[in-house]
């Protein structure tokens, strides 16, 4: 731990990565007795996918992109705890020294449409330019609409509102949860059918990291969200277990509902074309074998080979055929 007993916590340098840890910190400091802001001393770290933020992520290393400089200082002992969001940590664990402590309740982890003509999705007009980064959008757009323009967009929330702003864009979709934590909810013109845009493993979700053994797993339990981590653990399993990543056209939702978890999977080629949809539940104890079930059937239907082929797309733009 740092000095003066402080709680050291690694953070990325973005608005939205500081919002969500001062969400985090105030949680725990109103059901922690003696204890303030000044028990937590935040560093920001510059990661590679802040570095770079032009590029498509596939194309400049792969997973972890947003956490791997994070998780290296926790390693180092140059900071305590690294807070992410959890759809930005591979499902394969980077290192055995390392932990999840805590799991944040989860947000609304749909997705939102913005636009600047007021048009919600199914309205835009043909031909209009829709901007994302994401592999898995891009594939959920081509299966409802081939006749829009698939633009790469890149940059931290306030950029691509920006861009979109200036016209750059015709629409862009971006995650509720962020822009409900960063308080730009004004700006949605739609919130997109999650039957339709199943969200990403663990989207909305938001974790504490720390060294695998750490006594701050019992600081930081306080505010630990059972459902959520759950839910989270279910997601990141099948993900896991298909050797699927953050860069696949892949959606997966858990859901807990009283004693049940209902599990939902999307899959999708890159031209749109849905390969695997499914629907599976149980007692929610028995969320591990849930998970397990899922990807089995997943890799008896589709399999490996294929799983990892979706992994590499050539050209993310995309244009109507005429």
């Amino acid at each position: 731990m740092s000095t003066l007993n402080k709680i050291s916590v690694g953070i990325r340098a973005s608005k939205l990565s500081r919002a969500q840890t001062d969400i985090l910190l105030n949680q725990l400091i109103s059901v922690s007795d003696n204890m303030s802001n000044e028990a937590f001393d935040i560093k920001t770290i510059k990661t590679k996918g802040d570095i770079h933020n032009v590029q498509r992520l596939d194309q400049i290393g792969g997973k972890g992109l947003f956490i791997k400089e994070i998780e290296q200082h926790i390693i180092n002992g140059q900071v305590d705890v690294g807070i992410h969001s959890m759809k930005d940590v591979p499902a394969e664990e980077s290192s055995d020294e390392l932990d999840i402590i805590c799991w944040l309740k989860r947000e609304n982890p749909g997705e939102a449409l913005l636009t600047n003509s007021g048009h919600k999705f199914f309205d835009l007009p043909t031909g209009s330019v829709i901007g994302t980064s994401s592999i898995r959008r891009r594939a959920q757009i081509l299966n409802m609409r081939k006749d829009l323009r698939i633009k790469l967009l890149r940059g931290n929330v306030d950029t691509r509102i920006k861009k979109l702003r200036e016209n750059n864009y015709d629409a862009i979709i971006l995650s509720l949860a962020g822009l409900k934590r960063l308080g730009l909810l004004d700006h949605v013109t739609e919130e997109l059918d999650k039957e339709q845009f199943l969200p990403a493993g663990c989207q909305g979700t938001v974790g504490v990291q720390s060294k695998r053994g750490s006594k701050l797993k019992e600081v930081f339990a306080k505010i630990n969200h059972y459902e959520t981590e759950i839910e989270s653990l279910t997601e990141r399993q099948v993900l896991k277990n298909i050797n699927a990543n953050c860069n696949s056209p892949i959606s997966i939702y858990a859901k807990i509902a009283e004693n049940m978890i209902l599990v939902k999977c999307d899959i999708f080629d890159h031209d749109g074309i849905k390969l695997f949809s499914k629907k599976i539940s149980d007692e929610k104890d028995n969320h591990a074998t849930i998970a397990n079930t899922l990807a089995e059937t997943i890799l008896n239907d589709i399999g490996q080979e294929k799983i990892n082929k979706l992994n590499e797309l050539n050209d993310f733009d995309y244009s109507p055929s005429t």
